[in-house]
């Protein structure tokens, strides 16, 4: 790059090359001088407020930015409180489902004291505070941290209730559920001789899946002399079903089992005129009727009624 730099008074001139390091300095020198120059000007109009008219301006700029930063910040503020608002009307929604949810668990409903009585003219309305708003927030957080313990509570009473339900020999033990012999006196099929039936007897075809009544542990797996290939389920508390006859077993001694689990074959094994399941249903060793149980697992979901005695 060639600058040629004229004197008129003494009428001669000068050629001056500069190189590309020679202008990339002071093309790096000009930049500062203007970087100078402009704090230098800001300086002067709103720090130093240099003069009546550069100090209004600056006032005037600081004023602005603080306004911007204020209205930003009330917006802010309506937001979170709108949204506290949506917050407070989910927490009462939620308090009446606990309280239908509560007479299922059978547990007491949490109940928030009434708030104190206010009233009076709306003169005008105006936006919250940040203590205000913190204050809330606190407020908010504790009454869901009391419903979330409450809400625990719950769930582990309906655990128990479900767990418990499904270790009760309520599931019917057949597919077609066809009563064959109730449980009770009855004339005895060999003998011809009044004897007491200390199970149900139900007719199904020689193979058909044998379930378990409620979920447990087997405890007996066995070949009996009368009641042929045998399992016995504890279910706790001292409850145990008992399956004879079967043709074939897929389960052991130890396992445990759920319920409405395959665990058998129907069969005519041990004592027995023909194919067919012998369900008993004994508490602490004595033998119950097992309809009562059935009965009672009508209304359970995953359950079949007791079909009535085939012609």
């Amino acid at each position: 790059m060639h600058l040629i730099i004229t004197d008129a008074w003494l009428a001669r001139s000068r050629a001056i090359h500069l190189s590309g390091t020679r202008l990339l300095l002071v093309g790096v020198l000009a930049s500062v001088f203007l970087m100078l120059m402009t704090v230098s000007v800001y300086h002067w109009l709103v720090v130093a407020g240099a003069g009546e008219g550069g100090g209004r301006l600056g006032r005037f700029v600081l004023n602005d930015e603080m306004a911007q930063r204020e209205r930003f910040m009330r917006e802010n503020l309506d937001a979170m409180a709108r949204k506290v608002g949506e917050m407070q009307a989910r927490l009462l929604q939620l308090d009446s489902l606990g309280e239908r949810v509560s007479g299922l668990a059978g547990v007491s409903a949490i109940k928030a004291p009434p708030p104190a009585g206010q009233g009076g003219a709306l003169i005008a309305s105006r936006s919250l505070t940040v203590q205000e708003l913190d204050a809330l927030l606190r407020e908010l957080n504790i009454a869901a941290e009391q419903r979330s313990d409450w809400m625990t509570m719950v769930e582990s009473r309906l655990l128990d209730e479900k767990i418990r339900k499904s270790m009760v020999p309520t599931q019917l033990p057949t597919a077609t559920g066809v009563l064959g012999s109730p449980f009770g006196w009855r004339i005895d099929p060999l003998t011809g001789r009044s004897a007491l039936h200390t199970g149900m007897d139900f007719q199904a075809a020689q193979g058909e899946a044998i379930v378990a009544a409620a979920g447990g542990v087997v405890v007996t797996q066995e070949y009996h002399a009368e009641y042929g290939q045998m399992l016995e389920i504890d279910h706790g508390n001292g409850l145990v079903s008992r399956y004879a006859h079967a043709s074939r077993v897929w389960v052991k001694k130890g396992d445990l089992v759920r319920r409405g689990q395959k665990i058998a074959e129907v069969g005519t094994t041990g004592r027995s005129t023909g194919p067919h399941l012998h369900f008993e249903v004994l508490v602490q060793g004595v033998p119950q009727n097992p309809e009562k149980f059935l009965v009672a697992g009508r209304d359970l979901p995953n359950t079949r009624s007791v079909a009535t005695k085939s012609p």
